[in-house]
This record gives structure tokens, C-alpha cells and sequence, in this order.
């Protein structure tokens, strides 16, 4: 979930940036735009004044344009009143000679008061504006070029500009507080977009956590609780509650089954048994039947076995197989199993080793589901360990629990059967099927697994083919309550 968290929040702040690019943008060409326009609106305006103060004094004086040896010039008065202009001037005669400037066109260098001036020097000047780039340190100018017809044949036109830097705020200054703004504004957004993902995801994660919590197959009765707002999640937690229900009742339906079945199969498998036994003992039988008799036996005997195996984990699924919990001595317990196991490998060329405490173990245990736990490992681990091979039981204690392991110097398990053998009924390969060498039902150690998680403990197993295999059971000390 912490995934889609940060995906969420990942896509927000995208979002979120394109969003700011895009607004950026459009401000940024508008606020261009609006201070081109402001600056048009400026230089019209001085060239205007510039304008009106030529045709007057040509209207007034009747000459304008005097000549200084052999470069023309404005009269004085005129030149001082457009040398005050703010921006640069540019005034020129016909022959495109220049015959005034303002203070700041004359702080140009040449090359850039040449470019300046070139608009006017196009012959038949028309009124028209537009940006000319005069090179650092100016930068581009905006200008505006009119002819000027009503100041005397002397002169042809004048031209006003300004660098399109002095728009207030203009854009680069905007691009740059933008620049600097925007990580602020992602950041911001990326954190409160992480919360606003992690606040809406919550209900999921509740979800998820009472999912968890009865996906242990003994709590499927439990529901999760549907939110009052009516929206997704609700939806979502009135499906998984319509889908529990039909798990419920599907496997409360296939308990019931296997327990009736089982129940009602252990009559007739006694009666069959008892009729085999007294066949077998009967002086009339003929010798060539024996033999089939004893294999039927043994037959009958193993069903019944598995019958039993299957009862007791219906009961155990139901949680009708109560633990008949008091304090005993572990040490004998495992001591009577070890000498049953002494017994049962001697048969078949099997060492039996174990190791014991000096002092008693004593812990609240269900002492013969205890045995029975035992009992399936190590019948377990005869059955796959080679003859002149070990089986080693030890018991050991700690603060916290107390440790049962079981090992033998069998054929062991491969790896990718480990994950599956407390399955009921696996197997993990065909030596290991009811009819094959090693028969079983493949119900034992899924009757350990539960016997030891009653308790409230574990079951692990380490195990390499060809070097054999250790079952591990772990027994917490703490006081443990019948199921």
C-alpha cells in the first residue's frame, strides 16, 4: 500500500507541475505581451510630443535646420528639448544624415546607434514599430518609426525607442521569481499530496488488516465494518463481506462433511476389521487366503488411520478438538517416546540418540497430543531414513519456551517441497505414496503443524536431500488456553 501511496503522490506533484508549467507560461507570455504593449504605449507617446514640437516650431520659426560648416543640425532650442527625452531619439533628414539625439542615444556605442538609426534611412518611411536587437550591454530596444512631413523639406523622419527591459516587472524578472517559487510550491504540494494519499488510503489499509487478520481460516464468522459514507470503500467492504459469507458457509459445508464422513466411516471399517481378524484366526481358513486376508488388513488398518486423521482435523477446523491442558514433565514424556522410537528403528536398522535436560521441563501442556505430535515425527522420520542411519530427539529449554527437534540422516526434502509438506495429503514425491514403499497418509504432519500452533507454538523444518531432515517445535511457556 505504501506503493500506490507514493505512486499517488508522485502523480499529484506531476499533475501539480504540468499544471504550474502551463500556468506559468501563459503568465509569462501575457506579462510579455502587456509590458510590449505598455512600451509601444510609451514611445507613441514620445514620439507623438517629439512630433508635435517639430511641426510647431517649423510653423513658428519657418526654419529648423541650420548648417554647422558642412553637417546639418536642429536649432539649438529644438536639439536641448529632445536631448531631455527619456528615451533614445533618433531625428534624420532626407539624406538619412542624423540631426538630433537624446542624452541616452548618444551614450551608445556606434555600431548600435548605426542599427538605431536604420529604420530611417528606408527610403519612403511609413509610421510602423517593432524590436531591434542592439547587442550588450542594451540588449533588444522596441521602437517606433513615423515620417515627419510638416517640419520642413530637411526632414524626413524620427524614431523613439526604449529596451524592452524596462517594462515594469517585466518577464524575465517573472520567469525568474517563478523559478524560484515553483520547487517551493512542488515540494509543498508533493508533501501534502503524500498525506491527502496516505488519509484516503486508510480505509484500504483497514481492510486490509482485518483481511489479514481473518484469512486464518477460523475466523471467516467475522465481518469487516462498512464505512456510513457510501463511496468505494463502502462497496468495497460489503463485497468482501458477501464473499466471506460464501466462504463461510463453502467451508463450513466441507468440515461438516468430512466429519460426518469420517464419523460415520469409523463404524463399518471396525466391523470390517473384526470380521478380517476373525477370518484370520479361523483353524477352517484355507493357507492360500491368508495372505490376501493380511493385506486387506493392513489395508483397513491404514483407513482407519486416515479416517481418524481426518476426524480429529475437521474437529480441529471447527474448533470442537479441545486440549486437555496440565502441567507435566516434558522430559518424561520425550524420554517414553525416544524409547518407543528405540524400538521401532531396532526393527529396521535405525539408531535412536536423545538428548535431555538434567532437570524436569515442566509446562501446561495437552500431554497425549503432545505424544502424538512427537510420535508423527518420528515414525516420519524412520520411514525415510535408510537402514544404519540416526534419528536424534532433543529437548531444550530457554527463558522464553521450550524446544522439542527431531533429526534423522534420511533422504531428506528437496526445496521447493518444503513450502507445501504440513499440506494435507501432499507428497512430495512418488516413494512417498500410499502404496509405494514408504505408505502414509499424508495427514501427519498436518496434525503436527496444528497440535503445535494449539499450544501456541511453531513448527519449522530444515532439511537437503541426501543429508537428512530437522523438525523444530517451539513451545512458549506461556499459560495455554484450550481451543
Amino acid at each position: 500500500m505504501a506503493t500506490i501511496r507514493r505512486r499517488l503522490t508522485l502523480w499529484y506533484t506531476v499533475a501539480l507541475a504540468v499544471t504550474v508549467l502551463a500556468f506559468g507560461t501563459a503568465l509569462y507570455l501575457e506579462r510579455r505581451q502587456s509590458g510590449i504593449k505598455e512600451l509601444d504605449q510609451r514611445i507613441t507617446l514620445e514620439a507623438d510630443l517629439a512630433h508635435r514640437r517639430l511641426t510647431e516650431s517649423y510653423k513658428i520659426l519657418g526654419r529648423i535646420v541650420t548648417t554647422s560648416g558642412s553637417n546639418p543640425a536642429l536649432d539649438p532650442g529644438i536639439s536641448a528639448y529632445l536631448e531631455s527625452v527619456r528615451d533614445y531619439l533618433v531625428v534624420a533628414d532626407t539624406a538619412g544624415q542624423v540631426l538630433a539625439l537624446s542624452e541616452l542615444t548618444r551614450a551608445l556605442p556606434a555600431d548600435a546607434l548605426e542599427r538605431l538609426a536604420a529604420p530611417l534611412g528606408t527610403p519612403g518611411l511609413d509610421r510602423h514599430a517593432g524590436t531591434l536587437p542592439l547587442g550588450p550591454p542594451t540588449g533588444p530596444v522596441r521602437f517606433l518609426a513615423l515620417p515627419v512631413q510638416d517640419a520642413g523639406p530637411s526632414i524626413s523622419g524620427l524614431l523613439v525607442a526604449t529596451p524592452t527591459g524596462q517594462a515594469a516587472f517585466g518577464p524575465a524578472n517573472l520567469l525568474r521569481s517563478m523559478l524560484l517559487i515553483a520547487p517551493i510550491i512542488l515540494v509543498g504540494a508533493g508533501l501534502v499530496g503524500y498525506w491527502l494519499a496516505g488519509t484516503s488510503l486508510r480505509p484500504v489499509q483497514t481492510i486490509m488488516d482485518e483481511v489479514e487478520a481473518i484469512s486464518d481460516g477460523r475466523s471467516l464468522h467475522r465481518r469487516l465494518a462498512v464505512p456510513l459514507a457510501g463511496d468505494e470503500m463502502a462497496r468495497l467492504a460489503l463485497t468482501v463481506n458477501g464473499m466471506l459469507a460464501r466462504l463461510e458457509q463453502s467451508f463450513g459445508s466441507l468440515h461438516r462433511f468430512t466429519a460426518d464422513a469420517s464419523h460415520e466411516l469409523k463404524t463399518p471399517l471396525m466391523v470390517l476389521r473384526a470380521g478380517v481378524e476373525r477370518a484370520l484366526i479361523h483353524p477352517g481358513t484355507p493357507p492360500e487366503i491368508l495372505q490376501s486376508l493380511d493385506e486387506t488388513l493392513a489395508q483397513i488398518n491404514q483407513m482407519t488411520e486416515m479416517v481418524e486423521s481426518l476426524l480429529t482435523l475437521a474437529r480441529a477446523d471447527e474448533g470442537r478438538a479441545p486440549l486437555a491442558v496440565e502441567e507435566c514433565d516434558l522430559r518424561a514424556l520425550v524420554a517414553d517416546v525416544a524409547e518407543t522410537t528405540g524400538m521401532l528403528g531396532e526393527s529396521v536398522g535405525i539408531t535412536e540418540v536423545h538428548t535431555l535436560p538434567d532437570a524436569p521441563v515442566r509446562l501446561a501442556v495437552d500431554g497425549g497430543r503432545i505424544r502424538e505430535m512427537l510420535l508423527n515425527m518420528v515414525t516420519n522420520a524412520i520411514k525415510y531414513t535408510p537402514p544404519g542411519g540416526t534419528v536424534a530427539i532433543s529437548l531444550q529449554e530457554d527463558a522464553e519456551a521450550v524446544t522439542i527437534s527431531v533429526r534423522d540422516t534420511g533422504i531428506g526434502i528437496a526445496p521447493g517441497d518444503l513450502p507445501y509438506i504440513f499440506e494435507r495429503f501432499w507428497r512430495a514425491d512418488p516413494a512417498r505414496s500410499r502404496t509405494g514403499e514408504r505408505p502414509g497418509t499424508g495427514l501427519g504432519l498436518a496434525i503436527t503443524k496444528w497440535i503445535a500452533e494449539a499450544h501456541g507454538g511453531s513448527i519449522t523444518v530444515q532439511s537437503r536431500p541426501g543429508r537428512g531432515t530437522m523438525f523444530t517445535v517451539r513451545l512458549p511457556k506461556a499459560q495455554v488456553a484450550t481451543v
